[in-house]
């Protein structure tokens, strides 16, 4: 049994909320810090973090600001977040911190879906030393699939905008799109996800410096054939932003796991377990 550590990670004057899974051995020479979704608790990604920690992987995952343990404020509504501060304070503060706890200089990461789209805000980008981008894409909604595509504009175009207005934030729970999020970080989904390029979207306004284009590290991009947002166009138009990096992608196929479905995030649940071994595989040549 893999004991767990809850920790406190200092951020850009917040405290984020993580938890660490010890190598099983001891030894600690193989960080992984995994970056969840957007709305997605730490605590999904434990099955997967323990079983990372069993082939000797030593492992953190934590909560962005404004979700799950990591939201200070009294309501979401009243959390001044924007999503790209999750890329620019978070994600370097939790790869410090795992760093300094492991006392290593560089560290693997395994980011899902937003978190492997904005390690390229990271400015410690240096101290990665590959990534699993698992269904990361730019999430442009005319890339989604067909049958998914009309409720994603209605959702992009009606739902975030309006619920934003009216009550301060965006009542995911209700759709069953994870935790309810703050209104600055559901615009910005919004926006980011009408045009290509997703964080893109925000260079120049919201984002004044990044690190996509100096980014080096070997990146594998993994998506399942039946994910709905992270359609082939959609995971190459994220892919084009790292200029600099070694770039791979894998395509997940459910039907040679024997899974009926796997789809945007079921990756990381337990019964997609088959999958972990390939994906692990596809990482740590990246050392």
């Amino acid at each position: 049994m893999i004991n767990t550590i809850e920790v406190c990670i200092p951020a850009a004057g917040q405290s984020l909320a993580a938890t660490f899974f010890p190598a099983a051995g001891g030894s600690h020479d193989k960080p992984v810090l995994i970056c969840p979704a957007t709305g997605i608790i730490q605590k999904f990604y434990f099955p997967f973090a323990r079983w990372l920690a069993g082939q000797g992987f030593s492992v953190m995952v934590f909560d962005y600001r404004g979700i799950g343990k990591s939201l200070q404020e009294s309501h979401v509504k009243h959390c001044p977040v924007k999503k790209q501060d999750w890329g620019l304070y978070d994600m370097p503060a939790a790869l410090d911190f795992l760093l300094e706890l492991t006392d290593q200089r560089s560290a693997y990461l395994i980011g899902h879906s937003a978190g492997g789209q904005l390690f390229g805000l990271m400015h410690n980008h240096a101290k990665v030393r590959g990534v699993l981008a698992v269904a990361a894409s730019s999430g442009h909604v005319k890339n989604i699939r067909k049958d998914k595509r009309n409720s994603a504009r209605f959702m992009l175009r009606w739902v975030i905008p309006v619920s934003s207005a009216l009550l301060g934030y965006v009542p995911a729970k209700r759709f069953g799109w994870g935790e309810n999020l703050p209104k600055g970080v559901g615009l910005q989904w919004a926006k980011w996800c009408s045009s290509p390029g997703y964080v893109e979207n925000e260079f120049g306004e919201g984002v004044q410096q990044h690190w996509f284009e100096q980014f080096s590290s070997p990146i594998t991009f993994v998506h399942a054939s039946d994910d709905e947002i992270a359609t082939l166009p959609n995971v190459e138009d994220i892919m084009r932003l790292f200029t600099k990096a070694s770039k791979k992608r894998l395509e997940i196929k459910p039907e040679m796991f024997k899974l009926g479905k796997v789809g945007h995030i079921d990756i990381f649940r337990e019964r997609c377990n088959s999958i972990w071994p390939q994906i692990l595989a596809e990482l740590t040549p990246a050392h």
